[in-house]
């Protein structure tokens, strides 16, 4: 019987030093210079440069947003920051070739390819690093180990590195989540940026930025690009791809996350039920659902329901926004709730893109609005319903639970020309003490009054810009302070 072969030391270090062009070139490859930076790198590098406290950061978020884009990006800006270009190591841990080789059987081969030490201060990175069974454990050793080294890793089974990197590690593991593209994040990608001009509104003592553009036209059909393409950088700039999204999205959404992530992590036997349910709330995103009717829309029965929505919102592919009553009053038994994608583009990846008229087209400016308050971890959005009315989004108080701002988000004019339409909203900010509110419109901009309440009318694109835009500046100047996520 022929003995079965393995792979011999030379090949695995001759793959280490392909994966590395950078040791000879001094650069990544021109491929990955060209693109731009996220603007999540800002946030990111940090994290890498802190040397006082030994953590591995752990780099995860859904498939196709960029990781290993940043991580390439990461490598750059090391060698640029005078770090010789040996003394960063990248390994796919995907790579057959690697298959049954621990973490530190990896790094001990980089360092004799190398000629480095492990006492130098190196950077080493796991790209896609739950294809290591029990990588958390390896993980952990290192970095008790190896002081001088600083350990990346990355991963794209969210939902698993999550739970995995809270279990093991604890005071070792400085976790990043890297979220879908931000519609401003998209137009900043796109060399959009002149498109829109800085405006601050104060409110209240307070001032906060806003957006306008000069031709909301042009910047409406950006946002209708946004939803159906934006989530993901590369459809984002790729007009081939985005002539058929659905052949490259659905292979790694479909088949990658809800036929291997989930099914592995959770004990999940039945898929295609799994599928179903992700279908039918993809096609209704951002509509109010119960139980029963997910159970009748999808075929899956009541009680597996609640454990897929679980599974689903562990893995970052949809969210949850449960719903309050019209003296902002939570429900004891949650009978129906609101479920939005967190990221717009995957049904027009799954279905087929949507225009500016398309009757769905309401439901999907929500959800890319609502994707971009995903953004901000310290908010948690509720929507109001009533017997005679709806609020989209409210925000309470962590203290006392009273209502602080509500928006109406509408893709329509009608409602900035007839006040009286908005009488759901006008009783639910007179019932809360609400002075100022916010209505989203298709283009007009404009402030109201009416009987002691200031209706603050914006183009829905230009608030989904200012939402995104604002989360991440907001992230980016807590950093400069100096305080840690």
């Amino acid at each position: 019987m022929a003995k079965l072969k393995s792979f011999s030391k030379e090949q695995i270090l001759t793959k280490i030093k392909f994966e590395n062009p950078w040791w000879d070139s001094g650069k990544i490859d021109p491929y990955y210079i060209s693109m731009r930076r996220r603007l999540y790198f800002d946030l990111f590098a940090p994290l890498i440069y802190e040397k006082k406290i030994r953590r591995a950061v752990v780099l995860m978020g859904p498939r196709r947003v960029g990781k290993t884009v940043l991580l390439f990006h990461l490598v750059q800006d090391l060698i640029d920051m005078g770090v010789k270009p040996i003394q960063t190591c990248y390994l796919s841990i995907e790579n057959p070739i690697y298959n049954g080789l621990s973490l530190e059987e990896l790094l001990l081969y980089y360092l004799e390819i190398s000629g480095q030490k492990p006492t130098d201060q190196l950077y080493i990175i796991f790209d896609e690093i739950q294809y290591l069974k029990n990588w958390e454990i390896h993980l952990k050793a290192l970095v008790d180990s190896y002081h001088s080294i600083k350990f990346i890793a990355s991963g794209s089974a969210a939902a698993a590195l999550k739970l995995k990197s809270n279990e093991s590690g604890a005071g070792r593991f400085t976790d990043f989540m890297l979220p879908p593209l931000t519609f401003h994040e998209y137009i900043d990608l796109k060399g959009l940026s002149s498109l829109v001009t800085l405006i601050s509104k104060e409110w209240k003592g307070a001032t906060r930025n806003y957006y306008h553009a000069e031709n909301i036209e042009e910047f409406n059909q950006h946002f209708v690009d946004y939803i159906n393409f934006g989530g993901y950088p590369e459809v984002s700039l790729s007009k081939e791809i985005q002539s058929n999204p659905g052949r490259y999205i659905r292979n790694d959404i479909i088949d990658k996350v809800l036929l291997r992530d989930l099914p592995g992590l959770y004990g999940i036997q039945d898929v295609q039920e799994l599928n179903s349910l992700f279908t039918t709330i993809a096609y209704n995103s951002g509509n109010e659902f119960t139980y029963d009717e997910l159970s009748i829309g999808s075929g899956v029965s009541r009680n597996t329901i609640k454990r897929y929505m679980e599974y689903l919102e562990a893995a970052f592919l949809i969210k949850v926004v449960h719903r309050i009553d019209i003296n902002a009053k939570k429900f004891k038994r949650a009978t129906a709730f609101k479920i939005y994608l967190t990221n717009p583009s995957l049904r027009s990846a799954l279905f087929s893109p949507i225009g500016q008229e398309d009757n769905f087209i309401g439901n999907m400016v929500e959800t890319a609005i609502f994707s971009q308050w995903n953004h901000n971890s310290d908010f948690i959005p509720y929507y109001a319903r009533w017997d005679k009315g709806e609020v989209d989004i409210v925000c309470l108080s962590k203290n006392k639970q009273k209502p602080v701002w509500a928006v109406e988000i509408k893709w329509s004019n009608r409602y900035a020309k007839s006040l009286s339409k908005l009488s759901g909203l006008k009783s639910f900010c007179q019932k809360n003490n609400l002075d100022r509110t916010l209505v989203t419109t298709l283009d007009i901009e404009e402030i109201k009054g009416d009987d002691g309440l200031v209706y603050d009318f914006t183009p829905s694109s230009l608030y989904c810009y200012t939402v995104g835009r604002n989360a991440v500046e907001d992230k980016q100047q807590i950093l400069s302070m100096g305080i840690s996520h």
